[in-house]
């Protein structure tokens, strides 16, 4: 039975998240702050966290920050602030899904499935290579680490990802709708702002202005420089 651990300052919230999941067969936990939620985390292990941005000791985004110091427990976010720029904060911390309050608990229970099928995927053993070289892109997926032509890469965790993913298919055009699944699951396909807003980070800490390396292709997505044979 998968475990759930639901982060969020209003009890009255959390006790609908508890009866809701719990139908739908998780076993629920509960915290109402950052730092109880913390401590839950680390004891208990859940499969899933849900994190509620707005909590009353430790900005959301700080609690999120600090699980993924130790842990890949996949994290969907809960906010009353449905900002794109909120979301991306969000997910530069490594959430794996966001949510806008209110919600509805079939919704819920969906992301959370998909969280748990997302995390099972990418664990098993040896299905993706933890290091990847492209040119002169180097990726240490196992560490969270990057260089390029030789200097270190300050990436956010899902740059890092949008580089792996281009990186798995160097060469070739991924289209806008295949990364957006990929990176960052398919509640997120018809998000293309996002990758407009991370090409252009990511170009900048590269050097790569004019997209020589990191391409663009015209109404259809992006693609890494294959190296010259």
């Amino acid at each position: 039975m998968p475990q759930i651990l639901v982060i969020d300052d209003d009890p009255g919230l959390l006790s609908v998240c508890r009866v809701g999941l719990e139908a739908f067969g998780h076993l629920v936990r509960t915290a109402e702050t950052g730092r109880e939620g913390l401590a839950q985390a680390a004891i208990r292990a859940p499969d899933v966290i849900v994190l509620d941005l707005g909590l009353p000791d430790l900005d959301g985004l700080e609690v999120c920050k600090r699980i993924r110091t130790w842990s890949d427990i996949p994290i969907v976010v809960l906010s009353a602030d449905g900002s794109e720029d909120r979301k991306v904060d969000a997910l530069d911390h490594a959430a794996d899904d966001y949510m806008t309050k209110p919600f509805g608990m079939r919704e819920l229970n969906a992301r959370v499935q998909l969280a748990l099928r997302h995390h099972r995927s990418t664990g098993e053993d040896g299905e993706q290579p933890t290091c990847l070289d492209v040119g002169p892109l180097h990726l240490d997926l196992a560490h969270y680490e990057a260089t390029y032509d030789g200097r270190s890469l300050d990436l956010a965790p899902k740059e890092l990802e949008f580089l792996a993913y281009l990186a798995r298919n160097a060469g070739k055009v991924c289209t806008r709708q295949m990364i957006l699944e990929h990176v960052w699951g398919p509640g997120y396909r018809r998000e293309l702002q996002y990758l407009k807003v991370y090409a252009y980070r990511i170009r900048r800490k590269l050097g790569d202005e004019k997209g020589q390396f990191l391409q663009s292709d015209a109404s259809v997505g992006y693609r890494l420089a294959a190296p010259a044979a």
